[in-house]
């Protein structure tokens, strides 16, 4: 299984570099922006259960396709690109193994625990 998991991250990463193909932005910006998402680790900071919300938010596809959809068709292109961004960080976050945490641990993730 978690090689189909696997896989079906990678698909959706791709996806997400289609769509920043889409927008006028230069490629230089997908590299640039693409590990902004990790700044969600900064809530570990205070304490887990912080961490593991802003983490989480940083790191949902629900809120990244909510900024896709709505740069598209209401709000711009910029909320468009963040909302690319999110989606294929989380996309090769998932395919390294790491998922949403948990409040407990970081370790703890809905893909199983890290380091395993």
């Amino acid at each position: 299984m978690r090689t189909t998991l696997k896989i079906e991250e990678f698909a959706q990463f791709l996806l997400g570099i289609f769509l920043f193909s889409t927008l006028e932005y230069s490629w230089w910006w997908f590299v640039a922006l693409f590990f902004v998402p990790d700044l969600g680790m900064l809530g570990y900071l205070l304490n887990k259960k912080v961490g593991a919300f802003t983490y989480n938010v940083f790191h949902n596809k629900a809120i990244a396709i909510a900024f896709i959809l709505l740069g598209m068709f209401f709000l711009g292109e910029i909320y468009t690109l963040v909302g690319v961004i999110l989606f294929s960080h989380s996309s090769f976050d998932r395919i390294l193994g790491y998922g949403l945490k948990y409040p407990d641990s970081f370790k703890h993730t809905h893909l199983g625990n890290i380091g395993k």
